[in-house]
């Protein structure tokens, strides 16, 4: 199990500044600040399996099971609340940013699945947070691959700790305190990546996605990328695989020479017979 990196903190501690010094904080924010952080935060739980039985409600308001979004494909999942002032919002915003340049689709090479962690969200306010997301997205034939859930306090609960997503509820703000992460989930519901933070890489996005489906999406590009590249879960990032590269470069060279070597050989015989 690993904690998020400094990045993460960064993000999380302006949450937490927001919310203890916003109008309605209490008196002695510092002091309830300490306490919320010790409340909160992210786990990784690489390989863990999230409970596919959990019942929650879509966008339109038709009951669903979670593991009705894992299909054979990766799955991306988002821990948001749709009311959330700021935070929340700067998530969904930097995932469009990535789908954008990213030419995977949800719906066809994978899903999305966002969970609000308030229970006081409605399938009302799921299909409006949809409808901005969408204006911004502006691909509609994506619509049926991104699903915005909600549901009851223990559904909620139990899929973020299961995620290892730690928030805390501040009564008299009324807002929910939180970290900015993604995940990225096997078709078989286990987790396998963590993104932190409000932006996210499409090149490192596409590689866990592709390496979440087992290489079943993709091509031979991503394979070779996956070579050269590896997922550091300290930093919630892909990182150049030195030793692969060395050992990639190694092989260019020596075919290249034995192309050379063929090459001359076949030109020197040529030579002799014509002569």
């Amino acid at each position: 199990m690993k904690r998020f990196s400094a990045g993460m903190s960064a993000v999380l501690m302006l949450a937490l500044c927001l919310a203890a010094f916003s109008p309605a904080a209490k008196a002695n924010p510092v002091r309830d600040q300490n306490n919320r952080l010790q409340r909160i935060g992210l786990d990784q739980r690489l390989g863990n399996q999230v409970p596919l039985d959990l019942e929650f409600t879509d966008e339109a308001g038709n009951p669903v099971r979670l593991g009705q979004y894992f299909t054979g494909k990766p799955v991306l999942l988002l821990p948001v609340y749709y009311s959330c002032p700021m935070l929340c919002t700067l998530v969904m915003n930097g995932v469009v940013k990535a789908l954008r340049v990213l030419k995977f689709v949800p719906g066809r090479e994978f899903e999305i699945v966002a969970f609000s962690i308030n229970p006081k969200d409605t399938p009302e306010t799921a299909a409006k947070k949809k409808d901005q997301i969408f204006k911004e997205y502006k691909r509609d034939e994506a619509r049926d691959g991104w699903h915005f859930l909600t549901g009851s306090e223990a559904s909620s609960r139990a899929l973020a700790q299961a995620a290892g997503f730690r928030y805390d509820y501040d009564a008299t703000s009324g807002e929910y305190a939180h970290a900015a992460a993604i995940m990225v989930l096997t078709p078989e519901g286990k987790l396998s990546h963590y993104f932190f933070g409000i932006e996210y890489s499409p090149r490192d996005l596409r590689l866990a996605l592709v390496e979440a489906s087992k290489q079943k999406i993709g091509g031979l590009a991503d394979q070779f990328l996956l070579l050269c590249f590896h997922y550091d879960p300290s930093y919630g990032r892909y990182s150049l695989e030195v030793m692969n590269f060395i050992r990639l470069g190694a092989l260019a060279t020596v075919l290249a020479l034995a192309w050379f070597v063929t090459r001359s050989l076949r030109e020197e015989r040529a030579a002799r017979s014509g002569a």
